[in-house]
């Protein structure tokens, strides 16, 4: 987290010390570490919790618009072909036999960025009989590195079916890897950079999974117990996205259900500045869902600049997978990426691994998993084809069609309460396992709120252009020639939750 100690403010370095817990939410994953670490844990945003009026496995928070129209697929078509030329690669229609000899891309251990294919295995959901207090880490597979069928993996370790129990709730990659067949909702409490709040996902309940998800880290990776946590002052680094309510609701959380001894709030872009001994530059964040942009200007944000493109990491997954299906070499097994998330998790591990932007035809063979109800998770070795197309989905979005996510209710944009003056100053009641020093000001405010700049309280606009074109008019909208002279000379491109 080196980016990140160049970022804090020198004060609080200096009085906190090991004890500055840097906490970064994303839609798909949240980066927590402490700030004299080099590297934070990068886990899944993810949880699932044990119920027992489901059968199997159910996302509760997928209400979206997962089905590609008949537009959108002629339009992704077009926008496929419009990139065939640029790669100098065969147009859509044009099948293998019609174009000179594929080549095919090198996946073996001699080229530094690629790694082998990293096996997927079923997460056990039953608590050890032993320990209670085990990690919640524990897959089942079998001596030999084989997959298991779910049910076989999980009961050969409880032969007694009426003693076992299952876990409680089950938090990051084990959340995702929770066969079907299990009796789990499962949720993700941050969708498209924002919090995931729909008339099915209620507010307080997002707040309760977040809390539940980032205590369970602070627990389990940080080794941080609820007696020593107002020992510990919290960096929450925010993504540009999020409007004041949410930071408001976000820092409540921290302060008073994880119980810190106190938060700062820093912005994802000047962080990444700042951390890159930089004052001014435009700053592009790639995420998992949402990509974010804003210019920087002497150390000082500009808001008027920001711009949030609907699209991320995982629009990437999903377009390589519809190229696979294309080129019929996926596997016959369906995977579903909305409903089983496994298979956006083998997905974007094999995305990471074999795409690329590069000229000509990209192909590679690769371990391909499939993931069926009631059946044991199978291996198949698959020929991928056009893998550097799926990437240029960040410049021609129409490639992409992402998701669809519902906005929150109207009410929620809506709080009566002045957002300024509450969150600013608010006063968290003090403790009496706190000292003094917790509390910098006689009202309970932190000092640095002063400074800090005004998020919009409205649902804010997404931009439907590619990112060359978010670049372009992002920095000229800030209608100054000396500016956008510095600004085209420092993009700094960044991704904190991809």
């Amino acid at each position: 987290m080196d980016y990140l100690k160049s970022a804090l403010p020198s004060q609080i370095m200096s009085e906190r010390g090991s004890n500055l817990v840097v906490i970064n939410p994303g839609s798909a994953n949240v980066r927590i570490g402490l700030a004299s670490q080099d590297t934070p844990f990068n886990i899944p945003h993810c949880i699932a919790r044990h119920t027992k009026q489901i059968p199997n496995f159910t996302v509760i928070d997928q209400m979206l618009n997962s089905m590609v129209t008949t537009t959108q697929l002629i339009e992704r078509e077009k926008a496929y072909d419009f990139i065939a030329p640029l790669l100098k690669i065969p147009f859509l229609d044009e099948g293998p036999g019609n174009s000179f000899p594929r080549k095919m891309g090198r996946v073996d251990g001699h080229n530094p960025h690629i790694r082998k294919d990293l096996p997927l295995t079923w997460t056990n959901v039953y608590e050890e009989a032993t320990n209670s207090s085990v990690s919640l880490e524990t897959s089942s597979k079998d001596e030999t590195g084989q997959f298991l069928d779910p049910k076989e993996g999980t009961h050969s370790k409880e032969p007694n079916a009426s003693e076992r129990k299952f876990k409680e709730f089950i938090c990051g990659e084990e959340a995702l890897r929770i066969s079907p067949t299990e009796p789990y909702c499962f949720c993700h409490p941050i969708r498209r950079g924002h919090l995931n709040i729909s008339q099915y996902y209620s507010m307080q309940q997002v707040l309760e999974d977040l809390h539940t998800i980032w205590d369970w880290i602070l627990i389990e990776k940080l080794h941080i117990p609820h007696n020593e946590r107002n020992m510990y002052s919290a960096v929450l680094v925010m993504p540009e996205t999020f409007d004041n309510r949410e930071i408001k609701e976000i820092l409540s959380l921290v302060l008073q259900e994880l119980r810190f001894g106190s938060a700062v709030v820093h912005q994802e872009g000047l962080a990444a500045v700042f951390g890159n001994g930089l004052s001014t530059a435009c700053v592009v964040n790639i995420g998992a869902q949402v990509t974010s942009l804003i210019c920087i200007e002497d150390g000082g944000a500009l808001p008027s600049t920001g711009k949030t493109l609907p699209f991320g990491g995982e629009d990437i997954s999903r377009a390589f997978l519809w190229t696979q299906r294309h080129y019929q070499t996926w596997s016959p097994v369906h995977s579903d990426v909305f409903a089983k998330p496994i298979d956006l998790l083998m997905l974007n591990q094999l995305k990471e691994t074999y795409c690329e932007v590069k000229e000509g035809e990209l192909d590679a063979v690769a371990v391909v998993h499939s993931f069926a109800e009631k059946v044991p998770a199978v291996s198949h070795k698959t020929r991928l084809s056009a893998l550097n197309v799926p990437p240029m989905g960040l410049f021609y979005p129409t490639l992409l069609t992402p998701d669809v996510y519902p906005p929150p209710p109207r009410t929620w944009f809506h709080d009566y309460e002045d957002m300024l003056e509450d969150t600013w100053h608010i006063d968290f009641s003090r403790r009496s396992d706190m000292p003094d020093t917790f509390y910098p000001n006689v009202n309970g405010g932190l000092p640095m709120w002063e400074s800090y700049p005004v998020f919009s309280t409205k649902p804010k606009k997404e931009e439907k252009v590619g990112l060359a074109e978010a670049i372009t008019n992002c920095i000229l909208s800030t209608g100054r020639i000396d500016i956008q002279r510095k600004l085209f000379c420092s993009i700094q491109l960044v991704s904190f939750t991809c």
